[in-house]
């Protein structure tokens, strides 16, 4: 697990609302007021976490699919790094389901 200061947050662009349950459900801007990118866990060094961040904006203005912003990030880094990539973008991790 990732320190609090190594996790980023980047702000700009648009607010995004968070989509229902289909991965496919576009995001839509709230607001121009801001967007906010966090990685919440990565094995990589901070040069290539910001490099992901710059992505993801640069994807999230082009894309309102998180699926598509993934696979921009993934293919970017395949393209610079080498293959084998793996990346998950979303908005609704780690929510806690009780069942009575």
């Amino acid at each position: 697990m990732m320190s609090e200061d190594t996790k980023r947050s980047i702000t700009g662009g648009a607010n995004v609302v968070k989509p229902t349950s289909d991965d496919r459900k576009p995001t839509l801007p709230l607001a121009p007021s801001g967007k906010r990118v966090i990685i919440k866990s990565a094995d990589m060094k901070d040069d290539m976490q910001k490099e992901a961040v710059d992505i993801a904006i640069a994807a999230f203005e082009r894309n309102s699919v998180e699926k598509d912003v993934a696979e921009r990030i993934k293919k970017d880094f395949d393209k610079k790094h080498g293959p084998t990539w793996h990346c998950i973008v979303g908005s609704n991790f780690g929510k806690s389901l009780s069942v009575f």
